[in-house]
């Protein structure tokens, strides 16, 4: 596992179109996989989608349509994030896949072989919006808090259990011996909580007959996967776990990024199925806040989805890129507004960056000055990228622009060069060497604006405006 890195996001359901909050997630795992790849490691990065379950079965229903039909419809919207978000990951995986299906059967047979599977009839309260199971005490005022526009359904039927309440001191002893497996800590503290009050069994498939959507079982032709059972394994599958072994000993185990209401699924649930499989348990789970829009969730009935595409209209691909990851500390909430990241777009990347680089490069035009070549491993920047404080990382960043801008404003440079040369000559190598630090610091956030200040660094001219100002 020496210099492999496996990077992957959750998959999306594909219910609706990619929101903003995905957007985020993907491209933080991109500036976590574009980052190893500059450190010369060897680099698996994996997305895709969700595509079985009841949400995504009712979705077809209401649209008339065939399920899989629906889901080939909708899949393009998440692979194009690709050209859209400049994107690098190695492989897009949808749980449709052949391949998969046959990894989750195999995943199945490997739990129920280890005596983690066995069924019962049972009736219990489900969340369609989350695919969970709720308790009473989950439920408020009898709907549950991140769908109460869904109604709560009671499910009544004989399916097949998944044994999580034999998992809790395993999963105590793994964040014991791993402080830092969930990051932040309050999302650590949060599962940890969670395993500590008891876990119950929790069921693993639904009757063919109701819900036809989703992997069969094997052995058993009434019955299909649940979604979630299906969907964890995608993190080993897309490395060609079972059958194609060479990825999966390269690269397993990995990191995951996900939301926050991910968080009992990654952490707990797909790690007590690992140990089931007797599977490596994952290397670190990184939680993300929620994206709200003027203090309310993004909602189509109120009319405040953000679109990533709408984004990157506005603000084009690294700027979005930028505004996604620089607005608050990883794991935080993040509340957006379109006046919001016209203000911000301005203060940091017209003004801050994009004013910086112009000047610069307009001053460099006619002198001629070696340029170092910057190194940031084992620095105070490399530590905030393996914590994924990516806030913090493009706070470092934007502190040396700021000091830069305000460094040409003390020593007016314009005027120095029809004064003193030898001193010109000394802030400029200054200049052009932060500069050029700033050009490598940004390589695995804003890709294209790093190769643009490269080029203009060679050239000594900067072909375009790297960021217009908005009004």
């Amino acid at each position: 596992m020496e210099n492999k890195f496996y990077i992957t996001t959750t998959l999306p359901y594909i219910n609706a179109k990619p929101h903003i909050g995905f957007a985020k997630e993907i491209v933080e795992a991109d500036v976590l996989a574009r980052y190893h790849r500059f450190l010369g490691e060897e680099v698996f990065f994996n997305t895709g989608t969700d595509e079985h379950g009841q949400k995504i079965y009712q979705k077809a229903i209401e649209l008339g349509m065939d399920v899989k039909k629906y889901c080939d419809s909708i899949v393009p919207e998440f692979d194009k994030l690709k050209h859209s978000l400049n994107l690098s990951f190695d492989n897009f995986i949808r749980t449709t896949d052949e391949q998969h299906i046959k990894a989750a059967q195999e995943f199945w047979k490997l739990c129920q072989k280890n005596g983690d599977i066995y069924k019962k009839n049972y009736k219990v309260k489900y969340c369609v919006g989350c695919e969970l199971e709720k308790t009473d005490s989950e439920l408020i005022d009898g709907k549950c808090p991140d769908h109460p526009g869904m109604e709560i359904e009671i499910i009544e039927e004989e399916n097949y259990f998944f044994r999580f309440s034999t998992y809790q001191e395993k999963l105590l002893g793994l964040y014991r011996n791993n402080p830092n497996f969930v990051v932040p800590q309050k999302r650590m503290n949060e599962v940890r909580s969670f395993v500590e009050r008891g876990l119950e069994d929790f069921s693993i498939s639904r009757l063919k007959s109701k819900m036809a959507w989703g992997v069969p079982v094997p052995g058993d032709d009434e019955q299909v996967m649940y979604v979630w059972f299906d969907a964890l394994v995608n993190y080993i599958s897309t490395l060609g776990w079972s059958n194609k072994l060479e990825n999966f000993e390269k690269f397993w185990p990995g990191m995951q990024v996900c939301g926050k209401d991910n968080l009992r699924q990654q952490s707990a649930m797909w790690q007590a199925m690992l140990m089931s499989a007797k599977l490596p348990n994952s290397k670190q789970i990184f939680v993300n806040g929620f994206i709200t829009v003027d203090g309310q969730k993004m909602s189509k009935s109120l009319g405040n989805v953000i679109s990533p595409y709408e984004m990157v209209e506005k603000f084009g691909t690294d700027a979005t890129r930028y505004l996604l990851l620089a607005g608050a500390n990883f794991g935080e909430d993040f509340d957006i507004t379109w006046e919001k990241l016209i203000e911000k777009y301005n203060a940091d990347l017209a003004n801050g960056l994009g004013n910086l680089v112009s000047r610069v490069i307009k001053l460099s035009e006619n002198i001629e000055l070696k340029v170092e070549p910057s190194e940031i491993e084992g620095s105070t920047f490399e530590k905030l990228i393996d914590n994924i404080d990516l806030n913090q990382a493009l706070e470092y960043i934007w502190r040396i622009i700021s000091d830069n801008n305000k460094f040409i404003g003390d020593n007016k440079p314009w005027e120095m060069v029809k004064t003193d040369e030898i001193k010109f000559k000394e802030v400029m190598e200054k200049l052009l060497s932060d500069i050029n630090l700033i050009s490598v610091l940004l390589l695995s956030f804003m890709p294209e604006t790093s190769q643009k200040i490269k080029k203009a660094l060679e050239t000594k001219k900067l072909e375009e405006v790297l960021f217009q100002r908005i009004k």
